[in-house]
């Protein structure tokens, strides 16, 4: 079933506020204060017009950020297109005819190479993306952190061992963070309503005939930023069966109480998650390229 849901999408990752391993790379807000002072608010116009053609978007260029950064690190692997020689990412089990947004990247990317050509990367692009499309839905802001380069290579081996599937239970879920180097701080039953509610809309036929329907996970604010997933978590209506192990008398059920009840510390923590989740292992230096085209190297 696809989600026309934004605030609840990516919940998996929004309670993580902790590295455990300390980054090093070297990344800097004013990486390109000089050489493409125009790059924010080029990348800002092109998000909110994807946005405003069709909200869910927002979601979507989130979690292209998330399955980047889980897969080797954060260097746009996950734009890479398959070739007759390559084989990337894009058609990985957490990825296939699920992620999307790359048209947007591409519309982004174009905007950019205008105004500041064979400057920015991709990978910087999707952290500015993410952080846009947060803003744009109502939700906190950020400084966002660059100087990040591009793979040349991508592994669909890795997206599929790496990104967290929606089966998960909660030990597996805080396993799969840590190996990122995150906490389980970042990260339940479902009632039998919302259950039927669910099927009848996207019903399990033997055709597929229910595959392209639209639901949103989060019934009561689909397209805007906020912390009433948790709020449907305590009701026992968290759809995927690893965002219900969040509040399933676990050791994350305070922390779901607490972001229930407390819309700012939701939002200080999603902000250092983000923050966070794009310091995993960049590509700085000397090492990787920028690419001219997101969906090809060089």
């Amino acid at each position: 079933m696809a989600s026309s849901s934004f605030s609840s999408a990516f919940v998996v990752l929004l309670g993580m506020t902790y590295l455990l391993v300390a980054s090093k790379a070297q990344l800097t807000p004013n990486f390109y204060s000089h050489s493409c002072p125009q790059l924010f608010c080029t990348v800002r116009s092109v998000v909110e017009s994807a946005i405003m053609k069709e909200a869910r978007m927002g979601a979507s260029l989130l979690r292209l950020f998330f399955h980047d950064c889980f897969v080797n690190g954060c260097d746009a692997s996950i734009l890479l297109d398959d070739t007759s020689t390559f084989i990337g990412e894009k058609n990985a089990i957490p990825n296939k005819n699920s992620l999307r947004g790359f048209e947007v990247i591409d519309q982004i990317k174009t905007a950019v190479e205008k105004v500041c050509p064979g400057t920015i990367s991709c990978a910087d692009i999707l952290a500015i993306t993410a952080r846009d499309s947060i803003v744009t839905l109502g939700g906190p802001a950020w400084t966002v952190k660059l100087g990040r380069r591009d793979a040349r290579t991508a592994s669909q081996l890795a997206a599929n061992n790496n990104i967290p599937p929606p089966t998960l239970n909660l030990t597996s879920l805080i396993s799969n963070f840590q190996a990122q180097g995150l906490s389980a701080t970042d990260l339940s039953n479902i009632d039998a309503s919302f259950v039927q509610t669910r099927r009848s809309t996207c019903p399990n036929t033997s055709n597929g005939s229910g595959d392209t329907n639209l639901a949103p996970l989060d019934v009561k604010t689909p397209t805007l930023f906020d912390n009433s997933y948790y709020n449907n978590l305590i009701n026992k209506k968290g759809l995927l069966h690893s965002d219900q192990q969040l509040f399933s008398g676990g050791s994350t059920d305070s922390l779901v109480q607490a972001y229930n009840s407390n819309p700012s510390k939701f939002n200080s923590d999603f902000v250092a998650a983000m923050i966070k989740m794009g310091d995993i292992k960049p590509l700085t230096g000397s090492n990787g390229e920028i690419r001219k085209n997101c969906r090809k190297i060089n």
